[in-house]
């Protein structure tokens, strides 16, 4: 018999509805943007809740918080969700309050509290698996309705059952959660750490001294050409190689020489739509965030490319992967973010680009460079394959195992 079936043995699981055993409070109420602004007091966001099994007490915000104002504080033990999203699959995210605060800390205003009554044992670490379980995550989104954004009916949330193990299985349950856990989080860690080596090693490599090499515009050693527009639904399986901006950001690398889309010849012909050829570097010129803007691919396919309007490239003598390495390094970005205009969209256009400054070292040096970017590029993408497609492995056991170890008859 293993602990975990002694444990049910010795002591059975009860199921009470969650108005029952707990008490629900709101947020921070009649806040507005002035009140974040020198805060006097700490508060949980919303962020901080959807992202973390536990409420990180490191990342608190401030908030102004009269002391007149009868607001709700957040304790030890407290379990906290989000209350809305825009998706069903995401509304009402868990996190738990496993640390115990020196100062009165708040509740961000779009998220509600569910604090268990004395006289109910409910382990903090316990809960924090029970309420992100397949099992509990499906109860939840019955409480939830909308059409563009899905909100809680608390009256419906506070009719859910809850299984309450005895507290030394809740402990055990906890206690191999926590293993699992901690090991995905070192997997990750480690290959956070190799990017970052990465990283370094390319910064360093293109970074030179005032005097040692030639320093120039883009624009004056290359010409940049935008794409024309077409749409995802174009994309067919066969036909013209072509690239979409999204895929900058999702597929291609340093370089390619060969696409995964496709337009047919009809539909590039009808749109006149504009080719890169071998040795032009795309570079990516619109997206979500600043961050986003400026990243660069080195077209060494054989064959010509198409190229979408949300995309420059970039013909010049330079080598091209030497280029493409650059646009992903830090003092590119610093230079291009006074350029990017900002929006729903950020996006930066050809002038901006070509007032960028790049250093120029004899062919021989950028090639030398790129050799040794090159296989730090394969030592990187060989781990980081291994590694995410291990991290997704552990976190599917993780998954498995929770529900299994949190669905009680």
């Amino acid at each position: 018999m293993s602990k975990i079936d002694k444990l049910l043995k010795e002591g059975g699981v009860v199921w009470r509805p969650l108005g029952e055993v707990s008490k629900i409070y709101g947020g921070l109420t009649g806040k507005n943007k002035e009140d974040f602004e020198n805060g006097n007091a700490k508060f949980i966001s919303y962020k901080n809740i959807f992202f973390n099994l536990c409420v990180k007490s490191d990342i608190l915000e401030t908030v102004r918080v009269d002391g007149s104002e009868h607001q709700n504080t957040v304790r030890y033990g407290d379990v906290l969700f989000t209350g809305s999203s825009e998706s069903i699959e995401e509304v009402a995210m868990s996190s738990v309050v496993n640390t115990q605060f020196d100062e009165p800390v708040y509740l961000n205003s779009f998220s509600f509290g569910v604090r268990f009554h004395e006289d109910v044992q409910i382990y903090p670490e316990f809960s924090k698996y029970l309420f992100r379980s397949g099992l509990m995550r499906k109860a939840i989104m019955t409480t939830a309705s909308g059409v563009t954004r899905y909100n809680v009916s608390k009256t419906r949330f506070k009719k859910l059952l809850i299984p309450i193990p005895p507290l030394p299985l809740q402990k055990e349950i906890a206690r191999i959660l926590d293993k699992f856990t901690e090991l995905t989080a070192e997997l990750t860690a480690e290959l956070t750490a190799r990017k970052k080596q990465y990283e370094y090693y390319r910064e360093q490599l293109l970074s030179f001294e005032e005097g040692e090499v030639e320093w120039k515009m883009l624009g004056e050693v290359g010409e940049f050409r935008r794409g024309k527009r077409f749409v995802k639904d174009d994309i067919v399986s066969t036909g013209i190689p072509c690239i979409h901006y999204g895929e900058m950001y999702t597929y291609y690398g340093n370089w390619a020489y060969k696409t995964k889309s496709f337009l047919s010849k009809e539909l590039v012909q009808s749109k006149k739509l504009r080719f890169a050829e071998k040795g032009d570097v795309l570079i990516v010129a619109a997206g979500e965030t600043i961050e986003d803007i400026g990243r660069g691919t080195a077209w060494l396919g054989d064959e010509g490319v198409i190229f979408h309007d949300a995309c420059f490239s970039y013909r010049s003598p330079i080598n091209p992967k030497y280029v493409s390495y650059f646009t992903r390094t830090k003092q590119f970005h610093d230079q291009i973010k006074k350029y990017i205009s900002s929006g729903k969209i950020s996006a930066i256009n050809a002038k901006g680009l070509e007032k960028v400054i790049i250093p120029i070292p004899p062919p021989e040096t950028q090639e030398r460079i790129v050799s040794i970017l090159d296989k730090f590029d394969t030592l990187t993408n060989s781990i980081s394959k291994g590694l995410p497609r291990e991290i997704e492995l552990r976190q599917k056991q993780y998954e498995y195992y929770r529900d299994k170890l949190l669905t009680f008859s």
